[in-house]
């Protein structure tokens, strides 16, 4: 298996190579020089498997790893999550499921593919004798998922870039109350897209990041899409698949996990509909809306996580809507630099075969977690309560919906206290967390002064 970059400009990798790379070279983002697909047999056999033994079935064509050893790191990267199903299904309503993502260590749908990459990672430094320095940039979750996968790795130095101020309570302390030297909480002055900024300019900065052993952990990382890819089966399979067709609905800011979705279609999995579902920084449902995808600044809610205007995987569904023309996203990423662009309308009818969309205000996230809780004592965060509300109004039956459960409510207790009234507890392995002391190093938006703070504190 082959993997290119969206801009056409950088070397052709395999997938160890991709994933230590994150970031393509021309600054664009790795994807399979080819799909490959599963048969509507294949996709049959996987009901009542385990969920590690699906997770080996539907990555393996993608990876370039001896079988008994991928399925021990896989093994491994989830023996730690707190269901036995990892990703079960709860009936919201007929028709309707909310798949649980939240049962990993930092209780995010970010778990299933971070604990699996600490997992990638350390066998593939074990093997060469070498060490990286990691760098992500997180609107909340992606870093603790991140600092919880690699923390005291020997081979391994974390620095996490959050936005101060901009994250919630639980999230933040999961980032700064890890104890290990090798992990690096910095609360950044600025929003999240600041933050993404910073980490491609390093990436951009082939000295800096050459000489420090750089690798991205953001959904930008191939790695990051594939591991998600596999719940979008077992979920689809539980339901009927391959001979019942599914919707999926998902709360998103950076387009990760819904083109996670978007390759499982492609490789073969009969989703009818992939539905975009954005808080008020709703720039992907402007897009598929209009056509127009322009930034317009970020503004705070309370669905953080969402809280995004650059949405970094949009670029790979542009790829593949313009045909795989590296040219023409190069030229889109350039616009979009200087602040949008519009998209063709043939790239636009493509997009829209695919996938639909909409948005939730704070109003209605806020009424949807009152009233799923009142229907079926099912408490949803703010980011999922987005997705339940617009996947409410793109339910075509008999086709079922299902919507991703992507945090646990205890993650976001405000949001979900102002709701309901209640204060979601959480769980038991992480009731200590107000209690653990802070460690972490607040930075202005200045690229110069972080590359020299990442550069003192790397073991290289």
């Amino acid at each position: 298996m082959k993997y290119v970059s969206t801009r056409g400009q950088a070397p052709e990798l395999g997938f160890e190579g991709a994933m230590l790379a994150g970031l393509a070279r021309d600054g664009g983002l790795y994807v399979p020089a080819v799909v490959p697909q599963m048969s509507q047999a294949d996709i049959a056999a996987l009901a009542g498997l385990s969920y590690e033994q699906a997770a080996f079935r539907v990555m393996r064509p993608f990876v370039d790893l001896p079988d008994d050893v991928f399925e021990g790191l896989i093994a491994k990267a989830y023996a730690g999550f707190g269901h036995s199903a990892r990703a079960p299904l709860v009936q919201l309503d007929s028709g309707h499921f909310l798949l649980e993502l939240f049962h990993g260590p930092t209780l995010a749908f970010k778990d299933f593919a971070m604990q699996l990459i600490g997992q990638l990672f350390q066998e593939a430094m074990a093997r060469k004798g070498e060490r990286i320095t990691i760098v992500g940039a997180t609107s909340g979750d992606t870093g603790s998922a991140a600092i919880e996968a690699f923390r005291g790795l020997d081979a391994v130095d974390v620095f996490i870039l959050f936005p101060h101020g901009r994250v919630s309570e639980v999230q933040r302390r999961q980032m700064t109350t890890p104890t290990e030297a090798n992990v690096h909480a910095l609360a950044m002055d600025g929003d999240f897209d600041d933050c993404q900024a910073a980490v491609k300019a390093m990436f951009n900065d082939f000295a800096f990041r050459d000489a420090v052993g750089l690798t991205a952990i953001n959904s930008i990382n191939w790695a990051r899409v594939l591991a998600q890819v596999v719940y979008f089966f077992t979920a689809a399979v539980a339901l009927g698949a391959p001979h019942r067709s599914v919707s999926f609905t998902v709360p998103t800011g950076n387009f990760g996990d819904i083109f996670a979705g978007y390759i499982a279609r492609s490789m073969g999995l009969p989703i009818e509909r992939l539905v975009v579902a954005t808080n008020r920084n709703d720039i992907l449902h402007r897009t598929l809306a209009t056509g127009e995808h322009r930034k317009e600044g970020v503004s705070p809610t309370i669905s953080p996580s969402m809280d995004i205007q650059v949405s970094s995987n949009f670029e790979r569904a542009l790829f593949d809507a313009y045909g795989r023309d590296g040219g023409a996203v190069r030229q889109l990423m350039a616009e979009l630099g200087q602040g949008g662009f519009t998209v063709s309308q043939g790239a636009l009818q493509a997009l829209r075969e695919t996938f639909a969309s909409g948005r939730a205000s704070e109003e209605e996230t806020s009424a949807t977690i009152r009233a799923i809780q009142a229907a079926t004592g099912e408490v949803l965060c703010p980011h999922s309560a987005v997705g339940v509300k617009v996947a409410r109004e793109h339910m075509h039956r008999p086709t079922p919906m299902i919507t991703l459960a992507t945090a646990h409510p205890a993650k976001f207790p405000d949001a979900v206290e102002a709701a309901t009234g209640q204060r979601p507890p959480l769980p038991i392995r992480m009731a200590d967390l107000y209690d653990r002391p802070e460690r972490m190093t607040r930075v202005a938006n200045d690229l110069g002064q972080i590359q020299t703070l990442m550069r003192e504190r790397t073991r290289q």
